[in-house]
């Protein structure tokens, strides 16, 4: 195939599904490839092979999260200035000092207390779900359930919920016109939510109580703090990266299982490849598609030579179906094992922090799902987000079947 003619940065590309195939024939022929862009974008260069994202995701020093922001787009230095005081756009130190003060939230041991928490809510929303037999997957059950946990933890009152929802549609929709309608752009969405933080660190500071927000608003052992402006960017990051990637990976790996039926019978079956199964869905979605990294200095990948301000986007995707890694890649494998998949980075400072709480909702919802509802069937075509970010599923109708 002709590897130029897919145009890797258009969100209309992956609205028709993830370009495997171009992917493929891109780690056969120019796995450090240069995808030219029309302006404002200025080109990048696309990683497709697995070695090469590990490789760039632990050398901060050398390509940075901080001097273009992680985002695949260009923007205004306005736009800019505000993305660097958010974590995921920072290099160390300063990356450093924010990872390990907000931390503290999300270790193993606190993630596996909240595990009955996560059942109470995850068997709410199935059960609810049930008693309608046939709905959309997306908006009955793999939207509500990370939302309402991220919530839960935060301390965010019920009632508050679907704003929290609202607000992280349209700041990741930005590509779909769907979710960007006059007067409630990604820009005002951040804002509003912005100031929703703001408001709930001040009530927890007056009165603190068992929830993330406290914790991070009140000194830690080393007496460091967030201040206000970390931590009312890091509730935006916790907010959109806490629901939307556990969305998206629930969508797209329930998506897998009703189109491999004969791998959820194998989990219908058999609760102990649950684990397994977990992972395998990790990389087979890839719920974020693509981060980026901007070279400090002049370097080389692969063979190529990658100058000081070059872009370079890492495609989790394809690092996640690298034949010299995963064997038979573009088989899904709900028993696959070993599975060193990069769904949350390739390693390095930026490695995802909810990792253990994404792992433990999805393990939670399928084991749930697998108990009421062995029987769940396609009723209708799914629909997909525009973006070239986010593997998004808008809507995927379902028939719940004992």
């Amino acid at each position: 195939m002709d590897v130029t003619a897919t145009k890797l940065h258009d969100p209309s590309v992956y609205e028709r599904g993830v370009p495997h195939e171009a992917f493929d024939e891109l780690r056969r022929v120019s796995p450090v490839y240069w995808q030219p862009e029309q302006p404002p974008g200025r080109g990048f260069w696309a990683l497709t092979r697995y070695d090469d994202v590990v490789a760039v995701s632990r050398d901060p020093e050398t390509f940075s999260s901080h001097l273009g922001t992680p985002l695949l787009a260009d923007f205004d230095d306005e736009v800019i200035a505000l993305q660097r005081a958010m974590m995921i756009s920072m290099d160390p130190p300063d990356h450093t000092r924010l990872r390990n003060i907000v931390n503290r939230g999300f270790t193993p041991r606190v993630v596996g207390r909240l595990e009955e928490r996560i059942r109470r809510t995850c068997r709410s929303i199935v059960d609810a779900a049930l008693s309608r037999n046939e709905v959309d997957f997306v908006n009955e059950i793999s939207a509500p359930f990370p939302i309402a946990v991220i919530a839960e933890l935060m301390g965010v009152p019920e009632h508050d919920r679907e704003r929290l929802y609202d607000w992280s549609n349209r700041m990741i929709g930005f590509d779909d016109p769907e979710f960007q309608v006059p007067g409630s752009d990604g820009v005002l969405a951040a804002a509003e939510m912005f100031a929703y933080a703001s408001e709930l660190a001040g009530r927890r500071r007056a009165d603190p109580r068992d929830d993330i927000v406290s914790k991070l608003v009140q000194p830690g052992p080393d007496r460091d703090l967030l201040t206000e402006l970390e931590f009312n960017m890091f509730f935006v990051l916790l907010v959109i990266a806490g629901n939307e990637t556990t969305r998206n990976a629930a969508s797209g790996g329930m998506q897998a299982m009703l189109e491999h039926p004969d791998q959820w019978h194998v989990l219908t079956a058999d609760r102990s490849a649950m684990r397994t199964a977990v992972e395998e869905i990790l990389r087979w979605v890839s719920p974020v598609m693509d981060f980026r990294r901007t070279a400090t200095r002049d370097t080389e990948i692969g063979g190529e030579q990658i100058r000081e301000g070059d872009k370079v986007i890492l495609f989790y995707p394809a690092a996640n179906r690298d034949e010299s890694v995963f064997e038979d890649p573009h088989v899904f494998d709900v028993r696959r094992d070993p599975n060193p998949h990069v769904a949350f980075g390739g390693g390095g400072p930026h490695f995802c922090l909810g990792a253990h709480l994404a792992r433990l909702e999805l393990r939670v919802l399928f084991e749930t799902l697998a108990e009421r509802t062995p029987g769940i069937r396609a009723a209708g075509p799914v629909r997909r987000l525009r973006s070239n970010f986010i593997n998004g599923v808008k809507e995927m109708p379902v028939r719940l079947c004992a």
